[in-house]
């Protein structure tokens, strides 16, 4: 009679994986990714503050157009020509950039540390510098229409040579960097979001005043508090560039001064973002 009852087999041998043993192997966290490279990071985060403030940035870029156009208008029946017009066109073209780059992205900073934004963008494994210079760069990009169409009505309206406004290729994206990373810090800095609102206010008033204005009609003081302000050399070199004859060095030098007032105010809004993100 067969029996139903299984045959014992001999115990398997199971072999052990090969690893380390002991209390630390099973504790050991599994390896994170690895962070994002710089450029990709940026482009990523330049495309998507691109795309989301394109509704609600555009309304604000006709009003800041607006405004520089009114104010050349304005200045039209006090400043017939010369020097004070160049000056007055120059700094009414990047009072736009000042509106936009500086104004709304120190509003837009202080309501992301407000709103727990950052909290998103530290989770992310991407730098604080792409984060910065991505938002920098999408709203210095809505600049560009605005700024254009001011140098070009201001021309008209002061009978000002457009030979050189290719000049404004260099100016809006250097002037926009400075004036970018002061309105990110600002924004960052602030304890209160009303209180980035404010600051955002008070810098658009000073490139307004110290920009718009002939520097000759400054009185010394004033002047020092001009030349401490990042659009001050963006507007020198686009008011250069209206003169029959350029100077070209001096044109360089001032680009090359707001240049490197750019990469200082940058690093400060990346200094600034590591500070405020860490709270």
């Amino acid at each position: 009679m067969t029996s139903i009852i299984p045959a014992r087999t001999a115990p398997s041998r199971v072999r052990p994986l090969p690893g380390p043993a002991g209390p630390a192997a099973r504790t050991a966290p599994a390896p994170l990714a690895p962070r994002a490279r710089l450029l990709p990071s940026l482009a990523a985060v330049y495309r998507a503050q691109l795309s989301r403030a394109r509704v609600a940035r555009i309304p604000l870029l006709f009003v800041a157009t607006f405004q520089s156009v009114g104010i050349m208008v304005l200045m039209r029946g006090v400043v017939d020509g010369g020097s004070e017009a160049r000056a007055v066109v120059a700094g009414s073209s990047v009072l736009v950039v000042a509106f936009v780059a500086l104004n709304l992205l120190a509003q837009y900073f202080g309501q992301l540390r407000a709103g727990g934004g950052l909290d998103h963008y530290a989770t992310l494994p991407v730098p604080p510098a792409a984060v910065v210079l991505g938002a920098a760069a999408a709203y210095a990009s809505f600049t560009v229409p605005g700024t254009i169409f001011t140098a070009i009505t201001g021309s008209v309206l002061f009978q000002l040579p457009m030979t050189h406004l290719w000049v404004l290729a260099a100016v809006i994206p250097l002037s926009g960097a400075a004036l970018a990373g002061l309105g990110a810090a600002l924004g960052l800095l602030a304890p209160r979001q009303e209180l980035a609102t404010l600051l955002g206010q008070l810098g658009m008033s000073a490139a307004l005043l110290l920009g718009v204005l002939p520097a000759d009609r400054l009185p010394e003081p004033v002047g020092w508090a001009r030349d401490l302000l990042p659009s001050t050399y963006g507007v020198e070199a686009l008011a250069r560039s209206f003169d029959a004859r350029p100077d070209w060095a001096m044109i360089g030098f001032f680009l090359a001064v707001c240049a490197a007032v750019g990469v200082l105010s940058l690093a400060v809004a990346t200094w600034a973002y590591r500070k405020a993100a860490v709270r």
